[in-house]
Formats: structure tokens, C-alpha cells, sequence
């Protein structure tokens, strides 16, 4: 029982550690409400600050495919319990976001800047709702699994764990992966492009759009037919009018990794 509520405590922490980074991402990037945020004030000469910059979305962005890879699982659980395996997941993508918060260098240089106060609420706006799609489009496919905690609660209560039966709800009927496309959204929407908010953007865009070829790879090889109908037929990032719909309404869908 001690095993079994230390994973649970361990799922707890590591769900709360997701919640404050991702709280403090959206005052990062939106330069809103932070101590340090992506464009405060530059403390080194371009190069370096690039580099380093550079360096840290490469980390995060391998830790994060990695680690969601079928065949990295099979090893990383033969040596914590696989109701773990979630949390342990999304703790070291947390503690990486945290590191890249503490060591991020602002660049400098401004690519766009709008100064009409209407726009830029506007564009606020459009970020803010781009952050929101995200955290949406989560607990449209079950945000407590994605993140473990529903991993580590069937755990404790030495259930097992049974996996979800996917579903397209509203968003995910227009558009396949909404939750990349709401990160998409939050890190372009900016009424002041930076050096470094530009170089931010062009990296984590571009892990995404390799990111998603691996994960639609994944779920072809775990859903067969199923995810390539629903792969034909529903567009990838720029929503359709018109929603899937199958005979009976119902049809496999595996939360995105990214987050």
C-alpha cells in the first residue's frame, strides 16, 4: 500500500508541477505578470544568448519525443510502475520548461511591433484564446490521463488501467490535432515580434510539425484503418467546415503528447 500511495503522491506532484508551468508559460511568452519573461532585458552580446536559447528548445524538444516513443516506455518501465510512466513524462517536461524559463536569453531587435492600442488588445486576445484551446482541447480527451493522474488513481486503487476509448469531440470533428494547433496560435499571436520570441516560435513550430508526423505514425501502427479514415478526411491543423461524422458516431483518437 506504501508503494502504491507514493506513486499516487508522485502523479500529484508531477500534475501540479505541469499546472504551474504551464500557468507561467503563458506569462512568459505573453511577457505578462513575470519576473522574467522571453523578452526582458538582454543580459549578453546575440550570439551567445542565440545559442543558448537555441540549445534549450532542442533539449526540451528531444526529451519531449523521446520520451513518448513506444519503445522508450517498454525500457523506462521495467524500472519504475508503469502507472508512473504518464508522470514521469510529464514531470520532466516540466522541470525542462522550468530550466528553460531560468536560463532563457532575451536577443533584442523587434521584426514586427504594433503600437494602435486596439490591435494589440486584439492580438492579446487571439493569444490568450490560443492558450485556452489548448487547456480545452485537453479535457476533451480526458486532461487527467493525459497528464497521469488517472494513471496513478487506478493504481492506488489497484485497478487496472484500461485504456480510453478515443473519441472526436467537437473541436477534434474539424481539425486533428486542435491542441497543436492552439500552441501554434499562442506562439505567433504577439503584437511585438522579437528576436527572440521569432526564434522561439520558428523552433517549436518546427518540432511540432515533425512532431506530428511521429505521433500519426504511432496511431496508425496502435488504430489501423480507423485513424487513416479519420486521417483522409479530417485536415491536419487548418480546420474543415464541415465535421467527421462516422456510421456510428464513433471513432479512436489518442491524445496529442505535446504539451
Amino acid at each position: 500500500m506504501a508503494k502504491r500511495l507514493a506513486v499516487f503522491v508522485y502523479g500529484l506532484v508531477s500534475y501540479m508541477a505541469f499546472f504551474v508551468t504551464f500557468v507561467y508559460a503563458v506569462g512568459f511568452i505573453g511577457n505578462l505578470y513575470v519576473p522574467k519573461s522571453m523578452d526582458s532585458t538582454a543580459r549578453m552580446s546575440f550570439w551567445p544568448a542565440l545559442v543558448i536559447d537555441a540549445l534549450l528548445l532542442l533539449v526540451f524538444a528531444v526529451q519531449h519525443s523521446v520520451m513518448a516513443r513506444p519503445a522508450f516506455k517498454e525500457v523506462l518501465t521495467r524500472f519504475i510502475p508503469a502507472a508512473a510512466e504518464r508522470s514521469t513524462y510529464v514531470l520532466c517536461s516540466s522541470l525542462l520548461l522550468i530550466a528553460l524559463f531560468v536560463f532563457w536569453q532575451p536577443i533584442g531587435g523587434v521584426v514586427w511591433n504594433f503600437t494602435n492600442p486596439v490591435v494589440r488588445n486584439a492580438i492579446n486576445v487571439v493569444f490568450g484564446l490560443g492558450f485556452a484551446l489548448v487547456f480545452v482541447a485537453t479535457l476533451l480527451i480526458n486532461h487527467f490521463d493525459l497528464f497521469g493522474l488517472r494513471q496513478v488513481a487506478l493504481y492506488l486503487a489497484r485497478k487496472p488501467y484500461t485504456y480510453l476509448e478515443f473519441r472526436t469531440p467537437l473541436f477534434y470533428r474539424y481539425v486533428r490535432h486542435p491542441l497543436y494547433v492552439g500552441w501554434l496560435v499562442a506562439f505567433w499571436a504577439t503584437p511585438t515580434m522579437t528576436g527572440a520570441h521569432l526564434l522561439f516560435a520558428v523552433l517549436t513550430s518546427a518540432y511540432i510539425l515533425t512532431a506530428i508526423r511521429w505521433e500519426e505514425r504511432d496511431l496508425v501502427v496502435v488504430h489501423g484503418s480507423k485513424y487513416q479514415d479519420y486521417q483522409r478526411r479530417v485536415p491536419k491543423l487548418i480546420p474543415s467546415l464541415a465535421p467527421y461524422r462516422v456510421p456510428d458516431e464513433r471513432i479512436v483518437q489518442v491524445p496529442s503528447s505535446a504539451a
